[in-house]
């Protein structure tokens, strides 16, 4: 790794852990299109190592943040959580099998309905 990659690396980390603390995300909203964009690699390689990062370890500390001022439901969270864990495994054993074009393409519209809901939703 040269040091030219390992400072965009640090700037993707930084830009989703501020976006991550700030709006609550990260991975897939943030993390995903810079890999793909800025470090050439396939929606497959950008979806997984985006997860991998996500590792609790990393949420932990905003989350303790958030807690501390008493914007934490850790009943809810916690039953989210284990459901988001069976999520996620049956998730990607999915994705894995579409192709990458068209989960690209399904990644992009999934952002954007969200997008079009957040700024013209209720």
């Amino acid at each position: 790794m040269n040091i030219s990659m390992f400072f965009l690396l640090v700037a993707i980390g930084l830009c989703a852990g501020l976006l991550s603390g700030i709006l609550g995300v990260g991975g897939g909203v943030v993390m995903v299109p810079l890999m793909i964009f800025l470090l050439g690699f396939n929606q497959y390689e950008a979806q997984g190592t985006s997860l991998a990062v996500l590792v609790p370890p990393v949420t932990l500390v905003a989350a303790y943040s958030y807690s501390t001022e008493g914007y934490v439901n850790w009943k809810y969270a916690l039953i989210m959580s284990l459901f988001f864990v069976l999520g996620g495994y049956l998730g990607a054993k999915f994705a894995v099998r579409i192709d990458v074009k068209i989960l690209r393409k399904v990644f992009g519209i999934v952002l954007l309905l969200i997008g079009a809901k957040m700024i013209f939703g209720k």
